[in-house]
């Protein structure tokens, strides 16, 4: 069913540390475009060097080329962009990884999810490979092996699907700001950078607090120049296994509070799957339906238990014995999203921009998640392991 991914290095290296990669990565060619080597990493300077090298030897021609250039055919947003089709958030830590996306032609760059304030990554390792038990490889939400076990082990293969066990981890925002400017800054002619935020409950916090903190994050990011954001409600941030996009109320009291700081820059609400179909329209309804939302960005992961060949918890630590599986496992799941996002907008006569996600790992995928309706594709696992996935579906166009 699969071939081992042999002579392949991903960009996020999973045999290193979430700050082993933050500080030294991105590695394999995402490394190579930026000039730098994948074992020291890639520092500013570097990536100084090979944005001054690389536009133009300075001559009329080269200007008058660039002042002719065709504008991008599509936008996202209302941003204009070459290839709608960009990595989501989640393995871009930082510039150096969104920049080494720009010139490895995604268009979209999602940054790392931040936080208005530091936040630690869960134990290492947070990367396993997963193997689903159907033929097919595929992982269906609620299903009984998500709750009884799904093999994860090191054998990474394709098609690939992997764990995602990071807990949401930010670097302070005295850090992310800069750096997430650089990273605007960066991007290419028809290419965008889409910062990722979310709201952080701690302990003591009253609602009011918690809808705030998300407020305060937003308008941090906003500081940086934002065009476009996007707003994680699909990881576990109020405890385990508990996701924000299950409270639609909750929702909609946060994303009003966001509007009214980010005013109007378009904002994206990130969802996990929703199984039901009233709840869904719920969500559409007390978020796109009152205007507090521009788009939906689906799906994040699978939620199941990991075990290792033996039968027991493959991630240590606790609290751990379930993880969001992504990857190939879940493209009809993301697909199922995508359609019913599409057919509601239809049916209630909205207008809200669909950002499909979730097992895109070949040319196709993107097309097929376009012809059920999305207005964007975004790859994180396909990427990672296919860093010239976005030029291969230009290629195809």
């Amino acid at each position: 069913m699969s071939e081992e991914t042999t002579g392949i290095t991903p960009f996020y290296d999973v045999d290193r540390t979430y700050e082993d990669n933050y500080r030294f990565g991105p590695f394999g060619a995402f490394a190579e475009t930026l000039g730098g080597d994948a074992k020291t990493g890639v520092s500013d300077d570097q990536v100084k060097r090979a944005l001054e090298s690389a536009p133009s030897d300075g001559n009329d021609a080269d200007a008058a080329d660039a002042e002719n250039a065709t504008e991008p055919a599509e936008s996202f947003f209302g941003v204009p962009v070459d290839l709608p089709f960009g990595i989501p958030a989640g393995p871009l830590l930082n510039e150096r990884y969104t920049t080494g996306a720009f010139r490895m032609g995604f268009d979209l760059a999602v940054y790392k999810t931040v936080r208005s304030r530091a936040w630690g990554c869960n134990p290492f390792p947070n990367v396993l490979a997963v193997h689903p038990a159907s033929a097919d490889g595929i992982l269906t939400p609620g299903s009984a092996e998500c709750d009884e076990g799904v093999l994860a082990d090191h054998e990474f293969e394709t098609p690939i699907s992997i764990s995602n066990s990071f807990g949401v981890p930010s670097q302070d925002p005295d850090v992310w700001q800069p750096d997430m400017q650089r990273a605007m800054e960066r991007a290419g002619r028809g290419q965008l950078l889409v910062p990722s935020f979310q709201g952080s409950r701690v302990d003591g916090m009253t609602p009011e607090q918690y809808v705030a903190d998300h407020a305060t994050t937003a308008r941090l990011v906003l500081e940086t120049g934002a065009k476009v954001m996007e707003m994680n409600t699909s990881c576990p941030n109020e405890g385990h296994n508990r996701l924000l996009c299950h409270a639609p109320d909750q929702v909609s009291k946060i994303c009003e509070a966001v509007k009214n700081t980010i005013g109007d820059v378009p904002l994206i609400v990130k969802l996990a799957y929703l199984p039901s179909d009233d709840d869904l329209e719920y969500m559409v309804r007390v978020t796109a339906g009152r205007g507090l939302v521009q788009g939906f960005a689906t799906i994040n992961t699978i939620s199941a238990k990991l075990v290792d060949a033996k039968g027991a918890q493959a991630l240590p630590g606790a609290g751990r014995d379930r993880s969001g599986v992504c990857g190939a496992a879940i493209k009809p799941s993301g697909l199922d999203m995508v359609r019913r996002l599409a057919g509601l907008r239809e049916r209630l006569g909205l207008d809200f921009g669909i950002v499909g996600v979730g097992g895109v790992t070949e040319p196709a995928d993107y097309f097929e998640y376009r012809a059920a309706g999305a207005d964007a594709v975004m790859s994180a696992t396909g990427a990672m392991w296919n860093p010239d996935l976005a030029q291969r579906i230009k290629q195809a166009r």
